[in-house]
């Protein structure tokens, strides 16, 4: 019993351990950031969402429909984001990047925003710098800021 009770500390340490070494990793990346103006497509693992790529499947989510003025819609778009925990990296004038980052592990998500002003949308992508799973926080966090935005 004493012997299961041992191993069974050694996994859950060794489990422990690993997520932090994630979390580490996950600040010294960079984000994808854009690609001839576009916002980047997403890897295969699913903890990745982009309203930018439609034919990405599992990975995309419709874009916000905007016919407001580009500065006045990314200001609100950055008060969304900082109110949910975000901090602004980059920043032009159509175009931002935030990071996320979790309170226990460290790991750190980005989140970007571009606005499409010939076709009056604004684009998102969320995705986590490391792992496989995000259990559901990046599409969350898009649903929130679409939500937020409406709001507005």
């Amino acid at each position: 019993m004493k012997t299961v009770l041992i191993i069974l500390l050694i996994f859950f340490s060794a489990f422990i351990i690993y997520f932090f070494i994630l979390g580490h990793q996950s600040k010294s990346k960079q984000p994808a950031g854009l690609i001839n103006g576009y916002l980047s497509k997403c890897p295969e693992t699913p903890n990745c969402f982009n309203t930018e790529i439609k034919d990405h499947t599992g990975h995309y989510i419709s874009p916000i429909k905007t016919s407001e003025n580009t500065s006045i819609s990314l200001s609100v778009l950055k008060d969304i984001v900082r109110n949910i925990g975000g901090i602004i990296q980059v920043e032009n004038e159509s175009y931002f990047s935030a990071i996320f980052s979790s309170s226990v592990f460290g790991f750190v998500d980005d989140l970007e925003i571009r606005v499409d002003t010939k076709n009056n949308v604004i684009h998102i992508r969320s995705a986590s710098r490391v792992g496989r799973s995000d259990m559901g926080v990046n599409k969350k966090r898009i649903m929130l800021i679409k939500e937020a935005y409406k709001r507005n």
